[in-house]
């Protein structure tokens, strides 16, 4: 199970270790790790929902996205950080 890396309004933000081979992007889901949870790609100039297999409400989609801008380099640097060869 990964540790989450960051927590927001309840949901945690986390990466699998075996997806080096994807986009900079992260897991998002109430509370805890699961399996089939929200994805996001982190890109310099934009955040983007991939999709929202943990069907989080579209008001904190909204919230998150907005939080997800916020942190982009502090997860983009944790990213590289994380997979570091």
């Amino acid at each position: 199970m990964p540790k989450p890396l960051l927590d927001f309004i309840g949901y945690a933000f986390y990466f699998w270790s075996n997806e080096n081979g994807e986009p900079i992007h992260v897991h998002v889901s109430k509370g805890h790790p699961v399996e089939n949870a929200t994805k996001f790609w982190i890109k310099r100039d934009s955040i983007e929902l991939v999709h929202n297999k943990s069907n989080i409400p579209n008001s904190d989609l909204k919230k998150i996205q907005k939080y997800l801008w916020a942190n982009r380099d502090t997860i983009i640097a944790r990213w590289y950080q994380y997979f570091a060869l």
